[in-house]
Parts: C-alpha cells; sequence; structure tokens
C-alpha cells in the first residue's frame, strides 16, 4: 500500500468514527475534536502536481475555537479591562513596578517545579534547536528572572496569559489559554509581615470588584509536613500526600482517602488519623488548640508552623482582615516550590438563594524561598512571597452578576456624541469634534454628511453614550449647543464657551465605570 493509499485508509477510517459519534449523539466538543483530526487528514492528501486531491473539493471547513480557548467580545473585553485596571491599581498602591517575560520557557526551566501538575504542560516542536514549553504560571519565570538578572529585592506585579494542557471546563471558567495577575514580594524580611500584605491586597481587590462574600484560607507547609509526620506519612510520600489533600476542596474526604490508600499506598490508620485534622478550620482560638495537641506538640516542623500562623494572624487583626481569614487545615496546594505560609481566596455563595456554599478558589499563592536558587549557580537563596490571582474565574462571575441584573456593560469610553440637526452641517460638526478632542474629551460623531437626528441619538442609546450635543443653525448663530442627556432625555442650552465645563461637571457626577441599566 502506497503512502497515499494508507493517508486514504485513514481519512475513510476518521470518517466513520466521525460519523458513529454524531449517530452515538456524543457532546460536540468530542465530535468537533474529531472533525479536526478528519481535516487534517484531508488537508495532507495533496496530489503530486500541487493540486488539492478529489477526497477534499468538497470539504467544508469547521471554524472553531482551539479546545479550552474562547474569542471575547466587546462587551466581555470591555468587563475584562475594567476589572484589570482596578486590579492594577490595588498593586500600584502597594508599590509595585511590573515587569514582562517570553511566552515560552526552555523546557527545563519549567521540568520539575509543579509536582503532579507537570504532565498540563504545553511542550513545543523542536524549533532552531531549543526545547521549549509554554508557561505554566507566572511565577517560575519569575524566579528564572530573578536569578538571571541577580536581583534580589524586588515587589512586582504581571499580568499575561499562561497555558495548561487541562481538562476544560468552560462554564466554571476553567481554560487552556487565560490570563493571571501575579502580585510578588522578592526579599529577605521579618517573618509573616509581606505575606499578610499578600492576604491584605487579594482582600482589597475583592472588596473593590464586589464579586461576592469571600474566606482567604492559610495553612503553612512546614505544619503539613509535621502534621503527615505525627500521623506516620512516610517522608518521601509527603508531596504526593499533600497532592491529594489539595483535591479536598473539589473532592469528598472519602474519596480523598481512596486516593490515598488504594494509589498513593499509605495505611488506612495514618489517613483516617490526617482526615481527622484536615476538617479543622478556624483563627487563632484553632492555633491554641493544636499548640496544644498531643501529636503535634512533640513535632518540630508543626510547631514552627503553628507559630508563624499564629503571627500572620496577628498582623491580619491590624489589617482589619480577621473577619475574612480562616486558618483552615484542608489547605494544601499541590505546587512544589511551597516553602512556607499558603493561602487561597474562595468565593462563597448565598446559601439563601441556593447556591453552592463554595462557588470557587479565584485567588491563591504563598511562600516559595527556595524557587530562585534552583537557577542559580551558586544556589543563591532569594526569599519570594506572593499571590495569583484567577481573573478568567473573576469575569465569569462578574459576567453572570452583571446579566442578572439586566445590566449590560459599556464598550465605548466614549463621553458625548456631535450631533447635528440640519442638512450641510457637517463642517461645524467636525470643528466641534476637534475643539472638544482638544480639551481630552472622547467624542464621537457620524461619517455621513447628513445624518438624520433620530438615527444620531438611537446611537447614542444603543452604545449607552451618555451625552448627545446637538448642532443646528439657530445654535450656530446663538454661539450655544444643545445638551442632552441620553438616559433621561432631557435637553439644556449652553454657551459653547462654557461647553467644556458644563459637560466635565455632568460627566463627573455619572458613574460609568463599569454597567449601565439594559
Amino acid at each position: 500500500m502506497s503512502a497515499k493509499e494508507a493517508l486514504e485508509q485513514q481519512v475513510k477510517d476518521q470518517a466513520d468514527m466521525v460519523r458513529k459519534l454524531k449517530a452515538a449523539k456524543e457532546s460536540k466538543e468530542r465530535i468537533a475534536e474529531e472533525v479536526s483530526k478528519l481535516l487534517d487528514l484531508k488537508a495532507q492528501l495533496v496530489a503530486e502536481d500541487g493540486t488539492v486531491a478529489p477526497t477534499n473539493v468538497n470539504q467544508k471547513f469547521t471554524l472553531k475555537t482551539a479546545k479550552g480557548t474562547r474569542d471575547y467580545s466587546p462587551e466581555q473585553m470591555a468587563l475584562r479591562l475594567s476589572v484589570l485596571n482596578k486590579i492594577v491599581a490595588v498593586f500600584k498602591k502597594h508599590g509595585a513596578v511590573t515587569i514582562d517575560t517570553p511566552v515560552f520557557e526552555l523546557k527545563e526551566v519549567l521540568t520539575g517545579k509543579y509536582g503532579e501538575d507537570s504532565k498540563l504542560i504545553y511542550d513545543l516542536k523542536d524549533q532552531g534547536g531549543e526545547i521549549l514549553s509554554l508557561r505554566y504560571d507566572l511565577t517560575v519565570p519569575f524566579a528564572r528572572y530573578l536569578a538571571m538578572n541577580k536581583i534580589s529585592n524586588i515587589k512586582r506585579y504581571h499580568i499575561a496569559k499562561v497555558y495548561r494542557r487541562d481538562n476544560p471546563s468552560m462554564s466554571r471558567g476553567r481554560y487552556r489559554e487565560f490570563y493571571q495577575c501575579d502580585f510578588d514580594i522578592a526579599g529577605a524580611f521579618d517573618p509573616m509581615i509581606p505575606d499578610a500584605e499578600c492576604i491584605k491586597i487579594v482582600a482589597e481587590i475583592l472588596d473593590s470588584l464586589n464579586v461576592a462574600s469571600y474566606v482567604v484560607k492559610v495553612n503553612h507547609r512546614l505544619l503539613l509536613d509535621g502534621m503527615f509526620e505525627a500521623c506516620g506519612v512516610p517522608l518521601d510520600s509527603f508531596r504526593s500526600i499533600c497532592s491529594a489533600v489539595d483535591k479536598l476542596d473539589k473532592a469528598s474526604w472519602q474519596d480523598v482517602k481512596k486516593e490515598m490508600v488504594e494509589e498513593k499506598g499509605l495505611s488506612e490508620a495514618a489517613a483516617d488519623q490526617i482526615g481527622e485534622y484536615v476538617k479543622l478550620n478556624g483563627g487563632k482560638e484553632l492555633v491554641e488548640k493544636l499548640l496544644n495537641d498531643d501529636k503535634l506538640s512533640k513535632n518540630k516542623s508543626a510547631l514552627e508552623g503553628l507559630e508563624a500562623i499564629k503571627l500572620l494572624l496577628g498582623y491580619c487583626e491590624i489589617f482589619y482582615i480577621s473577619d475574612k481569614v480562616s486558618f483552615d487545615l484542608s489547605l494544601a496546594r499541590g505546587l512544589d516550590y511551597y516553602t512556607g505560609v499558603i493561602y487561597e481566596a474562595v468565593l462563597l455563595g448565598d446559601a439563601s438563594k441556593g447556591e453552592e456554599v463554595s462557588v470557587g478558589s479565584v485567588a491563591g499563592g504563598g511562600r516559595y524561598d527556595n524557587l530562585v536558587s534552583m537557577f542559580d549557580v551558586k544556589n543563591k537563596q532569594v526569599p519570594c512571597v506572593g499571590v495569583s490571582l484567577g481573573v478568567e474565574r473573576l469575569f465569569a462571575v462578574l459576567e453572570q452578576k452583571i446579566h442578572a441584573a439586566n445590566r449590560k456593560v459599556r464598550t465605548t469610553e466614549v463621553d458625548a456624541y456631535v450631533c447635528t440637526a440640519q442638512k450641510n452641517l457637517v463642517e461645524e460638526r467636525l470643528k466641534l469634534c476637534n475643539q472638544l478632542w482638544e480639551d481630552d474629551f472622547k467624542v464621537e460623531y457620524s461619517y455621513k454628511k447628513n445624518p438624520k437626528l433620530l438615527a444620531q441619538l438611537q446611537y447614542c442609546e444603543e452604545n449607552s453614550i451618555p451625552f448627545a450635543i446637538i448642532l443646528g443653525e439657530s445654535e450656530i448663530k446663538n454661539g450655544v449647543v444643545k445638551l442632552r442627556n441620553v438616559l433621561s432625555r432631557e435637553e439644556t442650552e449652553v454657551k459653547r464657551s462654557a461647553l467644556a465645563d458644563e459637560l466635565r461637571r455632568r460627566l463627573g457626577e455619572l458613574n460609568l465605570n463599569g454597567t449601565v441599566p439594559a
């Protein structure tokens, strides 16, 4: 069988598979994935003379985004930019600078930093002699940046896309390509001071976005290690057991215990002891209780972790965020690079409305003191602590909230639309627009020479432009304009010389940041 015949047989087999999937009413995603493979195979059937083979003549190309990715409409982008601007404002308030790093790294830079999640890294084909992978997060590239540039002290934020070969859940804001917003403090400082500020930053951001009620869960890797040791977990199983505990926000204790015992070889007695601890959460009173616990009080690592949490909770009181913080022993965060405090912000549903108690994690982070030294030839340590916001989930929650409130997002930031009421006034319209642009207003106008006034006003309403400025022959003669509030449809006559001040005053009275009634 020739290569072409073999390829034709593959096309036939793949086409049969697609037909079977459609007959079995499989999911649209699965069918689209197999159709995409079929189209790829057909595309390879190119005749020797360079023309497309007959099997490809009537091909219908399926237009779709890649699995786990999406396009964003103007409304969605307006919301995203509004959210990102608020996040950046908080980062800047705390003195951060920003950096950027390549979207792909040498594969060896990313290898071995993410524990079991390393299987989710996207590898790229060899291009030009380098083995590369798409970045999985922004933390490891940041550590590489510090080591490469010999930086030992910086407070930085970074907002960029990351990539994970995960099983996507579009409805819950989980994608294969998505934005992360990271804030990190690198440098040797006294215990828990920068750590507490990272939690404060999370609280400030979630409060500014007004998404929902939330809780920031905190724990400590030393306490987890001490707890595992006290419960009889072998030292070489700490990380794998930690990874199992990390699934408690998505799975029941019975499922997690089954994984520990049946898949990871932990004794049932040890698993049961861990189960007693990971059900605990609270505040300072829980810390005091555990400091007197028979098992943990005899373990050096556990005691060190508990003292650190006690100090952290004290700083949280000073920052007035104690009511938002919960010491939770089920929090594990499976990434291998964490060395100290770990935390995770979780949105809470409204039980009175039948919503889930926990909507999901929207931020997470912790201390990673040894990551930079992995990249330094002299193993120089640069202590770091940081937080990463899962903005895709925040976007999803905010979109649902706006839809439920029957509101719509403004897609432009236009302050006013210059209208003309009669024909042959295009030059006057352009003169007024230019005057307003010179005064730093965001202004639009019709590109038609003689547009109808009703069409111009409808454009304002459809695009949520707050003000229309109407010019007619009498207004031009008298040196005035009509300033129309698009929402209320009230019109006021304003002198041209006073227009800028009056428009600025009225804009100051409006809340244009976000949404308007639908």
